[in-house]
């Protein structure tokens, strides 16, 4: 596992011919550059006008939102209030993390139902899954039942006009029998409607290669997450550019990938502070990756 992840994360392209492209990273999409804003969750509770003002500043044009709920909304602002600030710094909120537990586990469409008309009120295009609570994860068939939920969800999001996607970790990659609980939710959903959104990080830390995810599931990937891991704690991420993930390879390979979003995410370790963070995230991608 050692010597694979470090494989992994010290990987380059070995195809010449992929290298000589014209347009190393990511050209044939709109140069945008997406925050998943649970990066910033320590400061959105207290002001959010002011920190989407930061965001904007920074040099991002997308946003993931997180943490909606019926009671609180978004940090205490209804959907419409939040659209109308995104506005105001040209910020669009193409996704969001929106906890449908009560869907998945029990079939209660309430959530889902309401998660739909916040997503459409910010005109985003993806309503993501964020996270399977473990007690319903842990064999293959639950993996199978949380797959049907997701086709169910999709068709729900696709007749109000928005896409499903799937956010992993790295328990997804655990085996169950000789099969990842991945492999189940990449085969048992439908291609039409459900597509992932790949955080780069937990597929790295889990000792698995997106390249190889890639190309033997063309097109499902939709959107990234974009986090680099510590050099010397990899439990923990720092800057991108700053840590032991080579993210060239993956930017070279986004067509494949079926990649037309991606967002930075730092959960942790920050160098100064957030703020400072998205920066130096913001700066290294548009110099370096696209």
């Amino acid at each position: 596992m050692i010597t694979r992840r470090t494989f992994i994360i010290n990987t380059s392209l070995t195809a010449a011919t992929v290298l000589a492209l014209p347009s190393l990273a990511f050209s044939m999409y709109k140069k945008e550059i997406g925050l998943q804003l649970y990066t910033l969750r320590e400061e959105l509770p207290k002001n959010v006008k002011s920190v989407l003002e930061k965001v904007a500043a920074s040099g991002y044009t997308n946003v993931e939102t997180y943490g909606f709920s019926i009671k609180d909304q978004f940090w205490g602002l209804s959907p419409v209030e939040l659209k109308n600030i995104l506005d105001e710094n040209n910020l669009k909120a193409v996704s969001g993390h929106y906890n449908l537990g009560s869907f998945l586990y029990d079939g209660n469409t309430t959530e889902l139902i309401a998660s739909i008309e916040a997503a459409k009120t910010l005109k985003s295009e993806f309503l993501t899954v964020p996270w399977v609570d473990e007690p319903f994860r842990k064999s293959l068939e639950d993996y199978k039942k949380i797959a049907s939920r997701l086709n169910q969800a999709a068709k729900m999001c696709a007749d109000s006009g928005l896409k499903l996607a799937y956010h992993n970790h790295d328990f997804e990659f655990q085996k169950h029998d000789g099969v990842t609980g991945y492999e189940i939710l990449l085969n048992e959903t439908d291609k039409n409607l459900v597509c992932f959104e790949l955080d780069l990080y937990w597929v790295v830390r889990s000792g698995n290669d997106p390249l190889q995810l890639f190309k033997e599931n063309p097109g499902r990937f939709k959107m990234w997450h974009v986090k680099d891991m510590d050099k010397q704690n990899q439990a923990l991420n720092t800057e991108v550019g700053s840590g032991l993930i080579d993210f060239k390879p993956f930017f070279a390979a986004a067509k494949q990938a079926g990649m037309v979003h991606f967002f930075v995410e730092q959960e942790n370790n920050f160098a100064v502070n957030s703020f400072q963070s998205i920066k130096t995230n913001c700066g290294f991608i548009s110099q370096k990756l696209i």
